[in-house]
């Protein structure tokens, strides 16, 4: 097979797992842009200051309830921190919960892999969470977290009030707004115009907003904020895997997963900690993981080495430098040693839990699409959707923007 017919295979196999999950990114981000319209910062950051399991569950929830790209994740921690939360609540449940428990991932990961794989991300992501926590509540001495909370009240820079996204105001690509309290600044400009609309709504209650055009309005231009954030992701996800799984030989994969004899405990613990390290040197981050996983299971990764490279997205390089930014050199370690060891204890447990179980799928099946022939109908509605959501994020409001203009001539 010559090189050109590699590369249209592998772009062929990126295609054909993003038609496969178009509809689930789709209703995915629609409920991610309806949550974030009735649930605001400001009313988790109130009630995520304790180190306890209720701050520990509501921070678990609200980040599972926030979906974001690790990008963004981080960047809402990182305000969630600054403004007295908790380091268990929002570096343990909140900022973990946000990029791998969230519903458009389960619902990629369903498809791509079969439902046992969404489970177990969600049992063996809580217990992760509750490792974080424990070693942030009785390892990490405490002075060293308010030391990192100074580093970044003295070092915080600007960031997208809508998405939390980081910003450089000298970017010719942010946008800007001016309003009463000075200057606001945009990565795009579906999260300015959700941020004006939910200046508009600022003193209407959720119910409010969930009965009125307007509310809808405004979860239709978040949904476009959480696509800004992370088509790129989703799309370098597709495009690495098709490439790898149509140009890397299999040979080669069963060296890398050859260490120690299938099915014994060297051969789960080398899976794990190989899982983390691919997922750490691939820098994809959040859904565009899951495609990369598929690759890696497809090819002999032991079920936990999966759900280890899926947990690795908070530790890639640039957010490994992001932390280092906001908290200091020291705390940057930390986080990044800390995920790096619960992500391979995780996947070790959860394997050996769902062998004990019988869950575990034979070694590379995966699948778990919708109904046979039922993808295509989804795709065409949920397609009608996303079109929607569009028209009234960027349609409906130049419209409205050129007829004000008019009236005011």
């Amino acid at each position: 097979m010559t090189v050109v017919e590699t590369l249209v295979e592998g772009l062929t196999l990126a295609a054909e797992m993003g038609w496969e999950t178009w509809w689930a990114l789709v209703l995915g981000f629609t409920i991610a842009g309806a949550v974030e319209t009735f649930v605001s910062e400001e009313k988790m950051s109130a009630v995520l200051g304790g180190h306890g399991w209720r701050e520990l569950g509501l921070g678990t929830l609200f980040g599972a309830a926030s979906s974001s790209c690790s990008f963004g994740a981080v960047a809402t921690t990182k305000s969630l921190f600054k403004k007295g939360a908790s380091p268990v609540a929002s570096l343990a449940a909140f900022q973990f919960a946000s990029t791998n428990l969230v519903i458009e991932l389960g619902l990629v990961m369903w498809i791509l892999l079969g439902w046992q794989f969404v489970i177990a991300d969600y049992v063996a992501g809580l217990f992760l969470i509750g490792l974080l926590a424990l070693t942030f509540r009785y390892v990490v001495p405490d002075g060293w977290f308010e030391t990192a909370r100074e580093h970044l009240r003295s070092s915080e820079g600007v960031r997208d009030p809508s998405c939390g996204m980081e910003v450089d105001p000298t970017d010719d690509d942010v946008v800007e707004l001016d309003t009463d309290g000075g200057t606001e600044y945009f990565c795009s400009e579906s999260c300015k115009s959700a941020y004006v609309e939910s200046q508009q709504q600022a003193d209407a209650t959720w119910r409010d907003r969930l009965l009125t055009r307007d509310g809808w309005r405004l979860a239709s231009k978040n949904t476009l904020g959480e696509w800004d954030m992370l088509w790129t992701d989703i799309v370098a996800g597709f495009l690495i895997a098709g490439l790898i799984g149509a140009f890397v030989p299999r040979s080669w994969w069963t060296t890398l997963f050859g260490i120690g004899a299938e099915g014994t405990l060297t051969w789960v613990v080398a899976s794990a900690v190989i899982g983390v390290v691919v997922g750490v040197v691939t820098f994809v981050c959040s859904v565009g993981n899951v495609p990369f996983a598929l690759i890696l299971w497809s090819n002999g990764i032991a079920f936990g080495g999966v759900m280890s490279f899926i947990f690795a997205d908070l530790i890639v390089p640039t957010i490994t430098d992001a932390y280092r930014r906001y908290y200091g050199l020291r705390m940057a370690a930390v986080l990044f040693v800390s995920i790096f060891v619960t992500a391979v204890v995780s996947g070790v447990a959860i394997h050996y839990l769902w062998s004990g179980l019988g869950l575990v799928p034979p070694a590379g099946e995966a699948g778990g699409t919708a109904p046979s022939g039922y993808t295509t109908y989804l795709n065409v509605a949920f397609t009608l959707l996303f079109l929607g959501q569009v028209y009234v994020g960027y349609v409906s409001d130049a419209g409205e923007e050129g007829t004000a203009e008019t009236h005011a001539h």
